[in-house]
């Protein structure tokens, strides 16, 4: 069997420019991939199928929903004759998080699906296919720290972050991200060009936390006051150690931290488990 990872996304920042015509929102955001997520599995076989396992599989929906077989579904029609087959997902990363895992997962279907049929990895189908399965996708087609804008069809080059130790937390709540931009309610996007790539973002620490201090997540208040435990994950991670920066991951609930060193995010995490053991924590370095 093939496999790939469909590493965790994190939006580092988030801001949204308003609602476009097609009801669709125009964002800014700066995107790292964490050390940990999702893995994806492929074998040849006769027909496209899918087997979700893991931790959170029981949450992960029906295959005619699962982004893994709309994006094999949308690549296939990119490509007639293209071989598909059986799909392994095991799920680790919590749903309807922020994190985008669905999306992760649909990206490591597509390179797994080239690999299979020996297509190049920079195919314009594989990216005009991952634009068709959903906003998140292309960003996370080549999973490399990066910005992006428009709906998330704009990306920039990728940019050399420095690693970054971080905790995830995610309360267990699900959040839609339909509900948090319905909360935020952005009025229509005035009309004119707006790239949102130019901005430069720094690569060396303190540069890059002086830039996140200045560049927040829009959806932030819309997604507490949707659910309030949102707040209170980011009051635990900035009390930690070393933390610094606490700031939720996309439309939620997932939080993330930043935390100075390896060291004091895995000592964060395990006191976070200890005093939340309902709570998803996670140690990772974002990059």
């Amino acid at each position: 069997m093939l496999t790939e990872d469909a590493p965790a996304k994190v939006n580092l920042t988030l801001r949204v420019l308003g609602r476009r015509a097609d009801g669709y929102h125009a964002i800014e955001s700066l995107v790292a991939f964490a050390r940990f997520g999702d893995r994806l599995m492929f074998e040849r076989a006769d027909a496209l199928e899918l087997d979700v396992r893991g931790p959170t599989a029981c949450d992960a929906g029906g295959d005619a929903d699962n982004l893994v077989v709309k994006a094999s579904r949308a690549l296939a029609r990119q490509c007639p004759g293209l071989r598909l087959g059986r799909f392994v997902l095991t799920k680790r990363l919590p749903v309807a998080a922020g994190l985008g895992g669905g999306s992760a997962d649909a990206a490591a279907a597509l390179r797994l699906l080239a690999r299979a049929n020996r297509m190049a990895s920079d195919d314009a189908r594989l990216m005009k296919a991952a634009r068709h399965t959903g906003a998140d996708v292309p960003v996370c087609l080549v999973p490399r720290a990066r910005s992006m804008a428009g709906i998330g069809d704009r990306l920039s080059r990728p940019i050399a972050l420095p690693t970054l130790p971080a905790v995830l937390v995610n309360p267990g709540v699900a959040l839609a991200t339909k509900d948090v931009f319905a909360r935020l309610g952005r009025p229509r996007l005035q009309a004119g060009p707006r790239n949102g790539l130019s901005q430069k973002v720094p690569t060396d620490r303190p540069a890059l936390f002086a830039y996140l201090a200045d560049h927040g997540n829009d959806l932030e208040a819309a997604a507490a006051a949707l659910a309030p435990a949102v707040p209170r994950v980011l009051r635990a991670l900035s009390r930690m150690p070393g933390c610094r920066l606490a700031r939720m991951s996309g439309s939620g609930a997932t939080c993330f931290g930043l935390f100075e060193s390896s060291r004091a995010a895995t000592a964060a995490a395990r006191a976070l488990t200890e005093a939340h053991p309902r709570w998803w924590v996670k140690a990772t370095m974002l990059q």
